[in-house]
């Protein structure tokens, strides 16, 4: 407990610090083995990349270092309650732990909570707000894409 409280306490000191510099207050770390192998703050601000959320670019920052995207076993201690997209992310990379300090309920009154889209997200997508379809289009000449990308991966090197 007295770690975790650290490495929060750590994610709301980027967060702070970003602040200063014109950010959104947002920070993380990636935690592997006890140990901080990455950090990051939302860099919205500065580089006008939409996805350039703390858990993000923590993570983008944990694959460089480590030489992998597999972040399997590692914890993310965030300063706010991640979004949908870094949720998804987290997963992907195969952290086992999400840990913030900040609810979606402390947010909302300045508007930065997440739980609107989260509730969207929930609806089947014929419901939610964002049109979403499937529509299987296949190149005549190249039929199979991803068994083209499986092929591609068993070929020796």
């Amino acid at each position: 407990m007295e770690n975790e409280k650290r490495f929060l306490c750590e994610a709301i000191e980027l967060a702070r610090a970003n602040i200063a510099k014109g950010g959104r207050p947002f920070g993380a770390v990636v935690v592997k083995d006890g140990q901080v192998i990455a950090a990051g703050v939302n860099d919205i601000h500065s580089t006008n990349d939409p996805t350039a959320h703390a858990e993000l670019t923590a993570l983008r920052a944990a694959g460089r270092k480590i030489g992998s995207p597999n972040l399997e076993g590692g914890a993310v201690y965030a300063s706010g309650h991640p979004c949908p997209m870094c949720m998804a992310a987290m997963r992907l990379v195969g952290i086992s732990e999400v840990i913030y300090a900040y609810s979606n309920d402390d947010g909302a009154p300045y508007g930065l909570s997440t739980a609107a889209i989260y509730a969207d997200l929930a609806k089947p997508f014929a419901e939610q707000s964002m049109k979403i379809r499937y529509l299987p289009v296949r190149l005549e000449q190249h039929q199979d894409l991803y068994g083209e990308w499986k092929r591609a991966q068993d070929r020796p090197a």
